[in-house]
Protein backbone atom coordinates (compact mmCIF):
# COMPACT_ATOMS: atom_id res chain seq x y z
CA UNK A 1 0.00 0.00 0.00
CA UNK A 2 1.70 3.55 -0.82
CA UNK A 3 2.50 5.86 2.23
CA UNK A 4 -0.24 8.43 2.66
CA UNK A 5 0.80 11.93 3.77
CA UNK A 6 -1.41 11.36 6.94
CA UNK A 7 0.94 9.28 7.75
CA UNK A 8 3.60 11.28 8.03
CA UNK A 9 4.68 13.05 10.88
CA UNK A 10 4.15 16.32 9.48
CA UNK A 11 2.77 19.76 11.35
CA UNK A 12 -0.70 20.31 11.01
CA UNK A 13 -0.20 23.93 8.80
CA UNK A 14 1.64 21.76 6.24
CA UNK A 15 -0.89 18.84 6.49
CA UNK A 16 -3.76 21.43 5.58
CA UNK A 17 -1.79 22.59 2.99
CA UNK A 18 -1.20 19.26 1.15
CA UNK A 19 -4.69 18.51 1.37
CA UNK A 20 -6.24 21.74 0.07
CA UNK A 21 -3.35 21.27 -3.29
CA UNK A 22 -5.64 18.20 -3.39
CA UNK A 23 -3.15 15.10 -2.77
CA UNK A 24 -3.33 11.80 -0.41
CA UNK A 25 -0.99 9.50 -1.26
CA UNK A 26 2.40 9.87 -2.09
CA UNK A 27 4.49 9.46 -5.00
CA UNK A 28 7.75 7.15 -5.00
CA UNK A 29 10.14 9.79 -4.90
CA UNK A 30 8.14 11.49 -1.79
CA UNK A 31 7.64 8.36 -0.35
CA UNK A 32 11.41 7.59 -0.29
CA UNK A 33 13.00 10.80 0.15
CA UNK A 34 10.31 12.39 3.02
CA UNK A 35 10.98 10.31 5.41
CA UNK A 36 14.66 10.92 5.48
CA UNK A 37 14.82 14.06 5.78
CA UNK A 38 12.15 14.45 8.54
CA UNK A 39 14.77 12.98 10.43
CA UNK A 40 17.13 15.58 9.50
CA UNK A 41 19.35 13.64 7.12
CA UNK A 42 20.30 15.56 3.56
CA UNK A 43 19.16 13.74 0.72
CA UNK A 44 20.61 13.73 -2.80
CA UNK A 45 17.19 12.56 -4.86
CA UNK A 46 16.63 11.00 -8.32
CA UNK A 47 13.69 10.52 -10.60
CA UNK A 48 11.94 11.37 -13.56
CA UNK A 49 10.31 15.17 -14.23
CA UNK A 50 7.09 14.95 -13.25
CA UNK A 51 7.44 12.71 -10.29
CA UNK A 52 6.62 15.05 -7.34
CA UNK A 53 10.17 15.72 -6.63
CA UNK A 54 9.31 19.51 -6.04
CA UNK A 55 6.65 18.50 -3.58
CA UNK A 56 9.11 16.03 -1.96
CA UNK A 57 11.39 19.23 -0.92
CA UNK A 58 9.02 21.84 -0.67
CA UNK A 59 7.27 19.73 2.58
CA UNK A 60 10.62 18.61 4.22
CA UNK A 61 11.77 22.63 3.80
CA UNK A 62 8.18 23.67 5.55
CA UNK A 63 8.76 20.97 8.49
CA UNK A 64 12.04 22.26 8.84
CA UNK A 65 11.44 25.96 9.29
CA UNK A 66 8.51 25.24 11.25
CA UNK A 67 10.17 23.20 13.94
CA UNK A 68 13.04 25.49 14.31
CA UNK A 69 11.14 28.14 15.45
CA UNK A 70 13.41 30.97 14.31
CA UNK A 71 12.60 33.90 13.11
CA UNK A 72 13.83 35.58 9.56
CA UNK A 73 15.83 38.84 9.83
CA UNK A 74 15.65 41.37 7.11
CA UNK A 75 17.66 40.05 4.06
CA UNK A 76 18.39 37.31 5.54
CA UNK A 77 16.42 33.83 4.23
CA UNK A 78 16.01 31.02 6.17
CA UNK A 79 15.52 28.85 2.85
CA UNK A 80 17.23 29.18 -0.20
CA UNK A 81 16.21 26.79 -3.60
CA UNK A 82 17.98 27.11 -6.69
CA UNK A 83 16.23 26.17 -10.54
CA UNK A 84 18.47 26.19 -13.45
CA UNK A 85 15.58 28.37 -15.43
CA UNK A 86 13.06 31.16 -14.83
CA UNK A 87 10.00 29.31 -15.75
CA UNK A 88 11.14 26.48 -13.22
CA UNK A 89 11.69 29.20 -10.62
CA UNK A 90 8.57 30.35 -11.35
CA UNK A 91 6.86 26.87 -10.81
CA UNK A 92 8.38 25.80 -7.78
CA UNK A 93 7.15 29.16 -5.94
CA UNK A 94 4.10 28.77 -7.32
CA UNK A 95 4.04 25.31 -5.51
CA UNK A 96 5.36 26.80 -2.68
CA UNK A 97 2.59 29.33 -2.52
CA UNK A 98 0.38 26.53 -2.85
CA UNK A 99 1.39 23.88 -0.21
CA UNK A 100 2.51 26.49 1.76
CA UNK A 101 -0.55 28.93 2.62
CA UNK A 102 -1.20 27.90 5.92
CA UNK A 103 2.23 28.24 6.72
CA UNK A 104 2.88 31.60 7.54
CA UNK A 105 6.08 31.65 5.72
CA UNK A 106 6.61 33.90 3.33
CA UNK A 107 8.38 33.12 -0.02
CA UNK A 108 9.82 34.83 -2.90
CA UNK A 109 11.04 33.92 -6.58
CA UNK A 110 14.24 35.86 -8.44
CA UNK A 111 14.97 35.45 -12.27
CA UNK A 112 15.93 38.08 -14.08
CA UNK A 113 14.02 39.37 -16.78
CA UNK A 114 11.10 40.83 -14.71
CA UNK A 115 11.29 44.76 -12.49
CA UNK A 116 14.89 44.43 -11.29
CA UNK A 117 14.37 47.26 -8.29
CA UNK A 118 11.43 46.03 -7.06
CA UNK A 119 12.99 42.51 -6.50
CA UNK A 120 15.93 44.40 -5.12
CA UNK A 121 13.55 45.80 -2.30
CA UNK A 122 11.33 42.90 -2.11
CA UNK A 123 14.84 40.76 -0.99
CA UNK A 124 15.90 42.96 1.74
CA UNK A 125 12.53 41.96 3.81
CA UNK A 126 11.87 39.50 5.66
CA UNK A 127 11.72 35.83 3.76
CA UNK A 128 11.35 32.74 4.87
CA UNK A 129 11.55 31.16 1.39
CA UNK A 130 13.83 32.54 -1.37
CA UNK A 131 13.63 30.84 -5.31
CA UNK A 132 15.70 32.39 -7.87
CA UNK A 133 18.00 31.50 -10.59
CA UNK A 134 21.74 31.88 -9.91
CA UNK A 135 22.73 34.33 -12.12
CA UNK A 136 20.26 37.20 -10.79
CA UNK A 137 20.98 35.85 -7.43
CA UNK A 138 24.76 36.66 -7.66
CA UNK A 139 23.96 39.94 -8.86
CA UNK A 140 21.98 40.72 -5.65
CA UNK A 141 24.53 38.87 -3.52
CA UNK A 142 27.38 40.80 -4.67
CA UNK A 143 25.52 44.16 -3.60
CA UNK A 144 25.45 43.05 -0.25
CA UNK A 145 21.28 43.05 -0.50
CA UNK A 146 20.91 39.94 1.22
CA UNK A 147 23.18 37.44 2.43
CA UNK A 148 22.83 33.55 2.96
CA UNK A 149 24.47 33.29 6.49
CA UNK A 150 20.73 31.88 8.29
CA UNK A 151 20.17 29.27 5.43
CA UNK A 152 18.83 26.43 7.20
CA UNK A 153 17.54 24.53 4.21
CA UNK A 154 19.41 24.44 0.66
CA UNK A 155 17.71 22.92 -2.38
CA UNK A 156 19.74 22.92 -5.61
CA UNK A 157 17.10 21.61 -8.42
CA UNK A 158 17.63 19.73 -11.79
CA UNK A 159 21.15 19.76 -10.63
CA UNK A 160 21.86 17.88 -13.69
CA UNK A 161 20.82 20.84 -16.00
CA UNK A 162 22.49 22.99 -13.59
CA UNK A 163 26.05 21.56 -15.40
CA UNK A 164 24.30 21.14 -18.85
CA UNK A 165 23.57 25.50 -19.02
CA UNK A 166 27.26 26.35 -17.52
CA UNK A 167 25.87 27.47 -13.76
CA UNK A 168 28.21 24.93 -12.10
CA UNK A 169 30.68 28.24 -11.03
CA UNK A 170 27.32 30.06 -10.18
CA UNK A 171 26.21 27.59 -7.96
CA UNK A 172 29.84 26.85 -6.24
CA UNK A 173 29.79 30.66 -5.55
CA UNK A 174 27.22 30.61 -3.91
CA UNK A 175 27.28 27.40 -1.61
CA UNK A 176 30.95 29.23 -0.48
CA UNK A 177 28.69 31.99 1.20
CA UNK A 178 26.09 30.68 2.94
CA UNK A 179 26.04 28.34 6.14
CA UNK A 180 28.16 25.73 6.79
CA UNK A 181 26.61 22.15 5.63
CA UNK A 182 26.74 20.71 9.09
CA UNK A 183 24.49 23.34 10.39
CA UNK A 184 22.31 23.22 7.73
CA UNK A 185 19.62 20.33 5.59
CA UNK A 186 20.60 19.81 2.04
CA UNK A 187 18.33 18.83 -1.03
CA UNK A 188 19.52 17.77 -4.48
CA UNK A 189 17.48 16.99 -6.73
CA UNK A 190 17.46 15.72 -10.55
CA UNK A 191 16.42 13.51 -13.46
CA UNK A 192 20.28 11.98 -13.21
CA UNK A 193 22.57 11.44 -10.75
CA UNK A 194 26.28 10.99 -12.38
CA UNK A 195 29.88 11.25 -10.47
CA UNK A 196 29.27 15.36 -11.40
CA UNK A 197 26.10 15.39 -9.62
CA UNK A 198 27.48 13.20 -6.56
CA UNK A 199 30.55 15.52 -6.48
CA UNK A 200 28.76 18.18 -5.72
CA UNK A 201 26.70 16.67 -3.46
CA UNK A 202 29.67 15.02 -1.13
CA UNK A 203 31.50 18.23 -1.83
CA UNK A 204 28.77 21.13 -0.22
CA UNK A 205 26.68 18.39 2.07
CA UNK A 206 26.60 16.27 4.76
CA UNK A 207 26.90 12.84 4.06
CA UNK A 208 23.67 12.94 1.88
CA UNK A 209 21.13 9.85 1.37
CA UNK A 210 21.12 8.71 -2.11
CA UNK A 211 17.68 7.99 -3.02
CA UNK A 212 16.76 7.26 -6.54
CA UNK A 213 12.94 5.89 -7.82
CA UNK A 214 14.06 5.96 -11.29
CA UNK A 215 12.47 2.88 -13.03
CA UNK A 216 14.69 0.45 -15.81
CA UNK A 217 13.06 3.69 -18.40
CA UNK A 218 13.86 6.84 -17.82
CA UNK A 219 10.72 7.92 -19.40
CA UNK A 220 7.65 7.03 -17.60
CA UNK A 221 5.31 4.02 -18.79
CA UNK A 222 2.18 6.51 -19.33
CA UNK A 223 4.01 8.02 -22.18
CA UNK A 224 3.16 6.39 -25.65
CA UNK A 225 5.91 7.02 -27.90
CA UNK A 226 6.20 7.36 -31.74
CA UNK A 227 8.79 8.10 -34.18
CA UNK A 228 8.52 9.21 -37.97
CA UNK A 229 11.37 9.42 -40.57
CA UNK A 230 10.20 12.15 -42.85
CA UNK A 231 11.71 14.16 -45.12
CA UNK A 232 12.60 17.79 -44.02
CA UNK A 233 10.10 19.40 -46.93
CA UNK A 234 7.34 17.08 -45.49
CA UNK A 235 7.54 17.59 -41.84
CA UNK A 236 4.91 20.52 -41.87
CA UNK A 237 2.43 18.71 -43.52
CA UNK A 238 2.78 15.62 -42.07
CA UNK A 239 2.48 17.79 -38.58
CA UNK A 240 -1.06 19.37 -40.12
CA UNK A 241 -2.07 15.57 -41.05
CA UNK A 242 -1.23 14.59 -37.45
CA UNK A 243 -2.77 17.43 -35.49
CA UNK A 244 -6.18 17.06 -37.73
CA UNK A 245 -5.86 13.00 -36.37
CA UNK A 246 -4.62 13.31 -32.99
CA UNK A 247 -7.25 16.12 -31.65
CA UNK A 248 -5.26 16.87 -28.62
CA UNK A 249 -6.19 19.27 -25.96
CA UNK A 250 -3.23 20.98 -25.09
CA UNK A 251 -0.22 20.33 -27.61
CA UNK A 252 3.37 21.06 -26.64
CA UNK A 253 5.57 21.21 -30.17
CA UNK A 254 9.41 21.73 -29.62
CA UNK A 255 12.15 22.87 -31.66
CA UNK A 256 15.84 23.47 -31.85
CA UNK A 257 15.91 26.92 -32.99
CA UNK A 258 14.04 29.92 -32.23
CA UNK A 259 14.17 31.49 -35.72
CA UNK A 260 12.30 27.68 -36.49
CA UNK A 261 9.65 27.80 -33.52
CA UNK A 262 8.96 31.50 -35.06
CA UNK A 263 8.28 30.24 -38.57
CA UNK A 264 6.28 27.18 -37.39
CA UNK A 265 3.96 29.21 -35.10
CA UNK A 266 3.50 31.90 -38.00
CA UNK A 267 2.72 29.23 -40.16
CA UNK A 268 0.24 27.04 -37.39
CA UNK A 269 -1.38 30.53 -36.67
CA UNK A 270 -2.42 30.87 -40.74
CA UNK A 271 -3.57 27.27 -41.30
CA UNK A 272 -6.15 28.01 -38.05
CA UNK A 273 -4.30 26.72 -35.54
CA UNK A 274 -4.29 28.98 -32.50
CA UNK A 275 -0.86 29.00 -30.59
CA UNK A 276 1.72 31.11 -29.31
CA UNK A 277 5.99 31.00 -30.01
CA UNK A 278 8.21 30.45 -26.54
CA UNK A 279 11.86 31.27 -27.15
CA UNK A 280 14.37 32.72 -24.93
CA UNK A 281 14.44 36.08 -26.34
CA UNK A 282 10.34 37.09 -25.13
CA UNK A 283 10.43 38.86 -22.25
CA UNK A 284 9.54 37.37 -19.01
CA UNK A 285 6.13 38.97 -18.44
CA UNK A 286 4.74 37.71 -21.67
CA UNK A 287 6.45 33.72 -21.28
CA UNK A 288 4.33 34.18 -18.14
CA UNK A 289 0.91 35.12 -19.93
CA UNK A 290 1.48 32.40 -22.51
CA UNK A 291 2.12 29.97 -19.98
CA UNK A 292 -0.86 30.90 -17.68
CA UNK A 293 -3.43 31.15 -20.75
CA UNK A 294 -2.01 27.80 -21.55
CA UNK A 295 -2.87 26.02 -18.65
CA UNK A 296 -6.23 27.65 -18.18
CA UNK A 297 -6.86 25.95 -22.03
CA UNK A 298 -7.59 29.39 -23.59
CA UNK A 299 -4.20 28.59 -25.57
CA UNK A 300 -4.49 25.34 -27.40
CA UNK A 301 -0.97 25.03 -28.96
CA UNK A 302 2.55 26.25 -27.45
CA UNK A 303 5.44 26.11 -29.62
CA UNK A 304 8.44 26.41 -28.11
CA UNK A 305 11.98 25.88 -28.06
CA UNK A 306 14.09 24.10 -24.76
CA UNK A 307 13.24 27.36 -22.58
CA UNK A 308 10.12 25.39 -22.33
CA UNK A 309 11.43 21.76 -21.57
CA UNK A 310 11.54 22.03 -17.86
CA UNK A 311 9.76 23.35 -15.06
CA UNK A 312 6.44 23.56 -16.94
CA UNK A 313 4.00 21.42 -14.62
CA UNK A 314 0.78 21.54 -16.89
CA UNK A 315 -2.07 19.43 -16.16
CA UNK A 316 -3.69 17.86 -19.31
CA UNK A 317 -1.12 18.21 -21.92
CA UNK A 318 -2.28 15.60 -24.18
CA UNK A 319 0.82 15.86 -26.81
CA UNK A 320 3.91 16.93 -26.84
CA UNK A 321 5.62 16.45 -30.49
CA UNK A 322 9.39 17.06 -31.07
CA UNK A 323 9.23 18.79 -34.51
CA UNK A 324 13.05 19.11 -34.44
CA UNK A 325 14.98 15.61 -32.49
CA UNK A 326 16.69 16.95 -30.00
CA UNK A 327 20.62 16.91 -30.38
CA UNK A 328 20.77 16.18 -27.04
CA UNK A 329 19.52 13.01 -25.70
CA UNK A 330 18.72 14.53 -22.20
CA UNK A 331 16.22 16.80 -23.69
CA UNK A 332 14.30 14.39 -25.12
CA UNK A 333 13.64 12.71 -21.59
CA UNK A 334 12.31 16.44 -20.37
CA UNK A 335 10.91 17.21 -23.27
CA UNK A 336 8.16 14.55 -22.74
CA UNK A 337 8.27 15.11 -19.48
CA UNK A 338 5.54 17.14 -20.30
CA UNK A 339 3.15 15.17 -20.89
CA UNK A 340 1.58 12.18 -18.63
CA UNK A 341 2.58 13.98 -15.19
CA UNK A 342 1.38 12.91 -11.91
CA UNK A 343 0.48 10.03 -13.42
CA UNK A 344 -1.97 10.84 -16.27
CA UNK A 345 -1.40 9.54 -19.97
CA UNK A 346 -0.01 11.39 -22.80
CA UNK A 347 1.12 10.86 -26.12
CA UNK A 348 5.10 12.16 -27.43
CA UNK A 349 5.76 12.13 -30.93
CA UNK A 350 8.94 12.79 -32.51
CA UNK A 351 9.72 13.57 -36.65
CA UNK A 352 13.20 12.95 -37.09
CA UNK A 353 14.21 14.52 -40.50
CA UNK A 354 17.40 14.40 -42.74
CA UNK A 355 19.20 17.18 -40.59
CA UNK A 356 18.68 15.77 -36.83
CA UNK A 357 18.72 12.40 -37.44
CA UNK A 358 22.42 12.00 -36.22
CA UNK A 359 21.04 12.76 -32.61
CA UNK A 360 18.18 9.38 -32.53
CA UNK A 361 21.55 6.86 -31.84
CA UNK A 362 22.93 8.20 -29.14
CA UNK A 363 19.08 9.15 -27.60
CA UNK A 364 17.95 5.70 -28.24
CA UNK A 365 21.62 4.90 -26.49
CA UNK A 366 20.60 6.68 -22.96
CA UNK A 367 17.19 5.29 -23.20
CA UNK A 368 18.23 1.72 -23.52
CA UNK A 369 15.21 0.70 -26.13
CA UNK A 370 14.46 1.67 -29.30
CA UNK A 371 11.52 4.65 -30.06
CA UNK A 372 8.26 2.74 -31.81
CA UNK A 373 8.62 3.92 -35.64
CA UNK A 374 5.48 4.26 -37.67
CA UNK A 375 5.55 4.71 -41.50
CA UNK A 376 3.18 7.41 -42.28
CA UNK A 377 0.62 6.35 -45.27
CA UNK A 378 -0.10 9.17 -48.09
CA UNK A 379 -3.25 9.94 -46.16
CA UNK A 380 -1.74 11.35 -43.12
CA UNK A 381 -0.19 14.55 -45.13
CA UNK A 382 -2.23 17.78 -45.92
CA UNK A 383 -1.05 20.00 -47.94
CA UNK A 384 -0.56 23.79 -46.75
CA UNK A 385 -1.38 26.48 -48.28
CA UNK A 386 0.10 27.52 -51.89
CA UNK A 387 -0.14 31.08 -51.62
CA UNK A 388 2.68 31.18 -48.18
CA UNK A 389 6.34 32.59 -48.69
CA UNK A 390 8.71 29.56 -48.56
CA UNK A 391 10.42 28.83 -46.03
CA UNK A 392 14.30 29.43 -45.32
CA UNK A 393 16.13 27.88 -48.12
CA UNK A 394 19.12 26.48 -45.85
CA UNK A 395 19.14 24.47 -43.01
CA UNK A 396 19.98 25.52 -39.87
CA UNK A 397 23.26 23.79 -38.45
CA UNK A 398 23.31 21.16 -36.21
CA UNK A 399 25.85 23.32 -34.06
CA UNK A 400 23.30 25.99 -33.98
CA UNK A 401 20.12 23.71 -32.80
CA UNK A 402 20.87 24.40 -29.61
CA UNK A 403 20.40 28.16 -29.34
CA UNK A 404 18.38 27.47 -26.43
CA UNK A 405 21.89 26.26 -24.50
CA UNK A 406 23.60 29.73 -25.21
CA UNK A 407 24.89 30.94 -21.84
CA UNK A 408 21.99 32.31 -19.96
CA UNK A 409 24.04 34.49 -17.31
CA UNK A 410 25.48 36.73 -20.15
CA UNK A 411 22.12 37.46 -21.70
CA UNK A 412 20.78 37.55 -17.78
CA UNK A 413 23.39 40.16 -17.07
CA UNK A 414 22.97 41.99 -20.05
CA UNK A 415 19.11 42.74 -19.43
CA UNK A 416 20.17 43.77 -15.79
CA UNK A 417 22.95 46.15 -16.82
CA UNK A 418 20.60 47.31 -19.92
CA UNK A 419 18.23 48.10 -17.03
CA UNK A 420 20.43 49.93 -14.54
CA UNK A 421 22.05 51.84 -16.80
CA UNK A 422 25.52 50.28 -17.64
CA UNK A 423 27.60 49.31 -20.14
CA UNK A 424 26.88 45.78 -21.56
CA UNK A 425 29.58 43.50 -20.89
CA UNK A 426 31.96 42.70 -23.67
Amino acid sequence: MPLTFRELDLPEPVQRGITAAGFSVCMPIQEETIPVALTGKDVAGQAPTGTGKTAAFLIAAFTRLLRSGKRAAAGSPRALVLAPTRELAVQIHEDARLLGRYTGLRSLAVYGGIDYERQREALRERLDLVVGTPGRLIDYLKQRVFDLRAIEVLVVDEADRMFDMGFIKDIRFVLRRMSPYQTRQSFLFSATLGYREMELAYEHMNNPVRVSTTPEHLTVEEVEEILYHVERREKFPLLLGLLKREKGERILIFTNTKREAEWLAERLDLHGYQNRCITGDVPQKTRLRMIAQFKAGQLPILVATDVASRGLHIEGVSHVVNYDLPQHPDDYVHRIGRTARAGAFGKAITLADEVFVTGLEPLEKLLGYKIPVEWPDDSLFVRPRTDLPPRPRRPPRVSQARDSRRDPRRAEKVQDSARRGKPRPR
